[in-house]
């Protein structure tokens, strides 16, 4: 995967609040989270470029690009943090005020006919079955008509993370899935399974909230 383009704006977007939270939730001092930070992003750089290009029509390569970020972080550490300080430490570090305002427009757009057109085509595409850094989904609407759920049975996320020695951290970026949709306003989000948990899949379900 070329490091022009989208990779390169997500470092410039987020690598800043990578930093941040480094000492406010990690503990790191400023000069030590600067050095991270700096390492960070070479080692970033080199996980971009070791990935394949992804298919046009793929909507998860930001996924990939989220995780080799935060892999990127794990690894320039001095110590390996808890996977309680790790999901804390990347919802707070995504969770900008820009990924609030996109969570939000991307609430607006939940359950209209251009979001449920989108899901199928992303479940036709099955990007993993040639990329397995991407995943493999299903669209399952809920047949009382209260939402649906995406239901993965392939994960670039877990392909990258164990690849880089990191499975055992792949528990707190799906934890993000709920922040992002509390934020986007107009679902709640439900999960039963995780492939990282040893589950048969990963269950993404989008219950509608009733209008206030």
């Amino acid at each position: 995967m070329k490091y022009t383009g989208m990779p390169a704006g997500m470092w410039m977007l987020f690598s800043g609040s990578f930093k941040k939270h480094l000492v406010t939730e990690l503990g790191y001092e400023g000069g030590t989270a600067a050095a991270i930070t700096a390492k960070a992003r070479n080692r970033y750089r080199m996980i971009i470029s070791r990935l394949p290009e992804f298919e046009k029509a793929d909507r998860f390569k930001m996924n990939i690009v989220n995780c080799a970020m935060l892999s990127a972080f794990l690894m320039s550490m001095p110590e390996k943090p808890s996977i309680e300080k790790v999901t804390e430490y990347y919802r707070e570090s995504m969770m900008t005020g820009a990924m609030k305002l996109f969570c939000l427009m991307g609430g607006k757009n939940k359950f209209t006919e251009k979001d449920i057109a989108g899901m199928k085509k992303t479940a036709a595409l099955r990007a993993a079955d040639r990329n397995p850094f991407s995943w493999n989904m299903e669209f399952l609407p809920y047949t009382d008509g209260s939402g649906y759920e995406a239901r993965f049975t392939a994960c670039g996320i877990c392909t990258l993370m164990k690849k880089l020695g990191l499975y055992d951290y792949v528990p707190a970026m799906c934890r993000l899935d709920y922040a992002m949709s509390e934020a986007g306003g107009t679902s709640d989000f439900v999960r039963e399974y995780t492939l990282a948990s040893g589950g048969p899949y990963c269950d993404c379900g989008y219950k509608k909230r009733a209008k206030r």
